[in-house]
């Protein structure tokens, strides 16, 4: 299933494409899930699954605004330098453990909402990354069971402020400015992306590639990661782990190349879509 949370009329609920449109599952499982993060909680999955069969959609693409995949996470977690490539193009030592921030949910929009480019940089840099959404609470888990704890995969943005990324060693001021980056357009369910390796990942600024690379290049892949970050935080239904850029961002091309306002982003996974946003300031 592809699983998205959306704003229809003003009111925020959460869906299920379904032949190109959308059933409104808030609306076709009432109250006691109020959005999908809430679905998850309850190990529902399957029951929305069930209930998307009979139904008939009920809303299209162009009558929804796109929310962020999962619109309340309690944690967003973000991995850098996770592609050996882009360790290299950044001049970096290959890490010997995951480099670990946070972002918070007021950074990110949803698919074909405006990123912002803040007014104080210029430097503002863009980076596909998967997404893994958790499905239930992982806890000190063992890198084999891991992915058991997946719900699913969506694509963010990881717009970054490079000048304040780098004020100092943490990377979190670059990294949290207000809608300066995305997330969506949607969830693709883990029973159809049984394994996250081997995804290629794109892309484009103004229909030119960037970026063109794979899952296969992740120097901590995703059982990885979740045995890593469950050991000291446990990870709860909804929560977002991005696991890092490839190669081909901004910064260390010469000479450097930035998002700026007008410009149209499209990152694209194989077998989850395109994100696609325009860059506002």
């Amino acid at each position: 299933m592809e699983l998205l949370s959306f704003e229809y009329q003003g009111h925020a609920s959460y869906g299920a494409m379904k032949d190109g449109k959308v059933v409104d599952l808030g609306r076709l499982l009432g109250p006691k899930f109020p959005s999908l993060r809430h679905l998850l909680a309850a190990d529902a999955v399957s029951e929305a699954g069930r209930a998307l069969e009979t139904a008939t959609p009920d809303l299209t693409l162009n009558q929804i605004s796109f929310l962020p995949v999962i619109a309340d996470p309690a944690k967003i977690i973000c991995i850098g330098i996770n592609y050996a490539a882009h360790a290299a193009e950044g001049g970096h030592q290959r890490p010997t453990r995951p480099p670990v921030f946070t972002r918070w949910a007021d950074s990110l929009v949803g698919h074909e909402r405006p990123i912002i480019r803040p007014a104080v940089s210029t430097m503002y840099d863009w980076e596909v990354e998967l997404c893994v959404v958790i499905a239930r609470r992982a806890w000190q888990v063992a890198a084999k069971d891991a992915l058991s704890h997946v719900a699913g995969y969506t694509i963010v943005n990881e717009g970054s402020v490079r000048d304040w990324q780098r004020h100092s060693p943490q990377f979190i001021p670059g990294k949290n400015f207000y809608r300066s980056g995305a997330i969506g357009p949607w969830m693709v369910t883990s029973d159809e992306i049984s394994n996250p390796s081997g995804l290629r990942l794109t892309t484009k600024l103004n229909g030119e590639v960037m970026q063109d690379s794979n899952t296969s290049d992740l120097i901590f892949d995703v059982p990885y990661l979740i045995e890593y970050l469950s050991t000291f935080t446990p990870l709860e239904p909804g929560d977002l782990i991005s696991t890092g850029t490839p190669s081909g961002v901004g910064f260390p091309r010469k000479p450097p190349i930035f998002m700026k306002p007008g410009d149209i982003m499209e990152l694209e996974i194989e077998r989850i879509g395109i994100l696609r946003n325009k860059v506002s300031e």
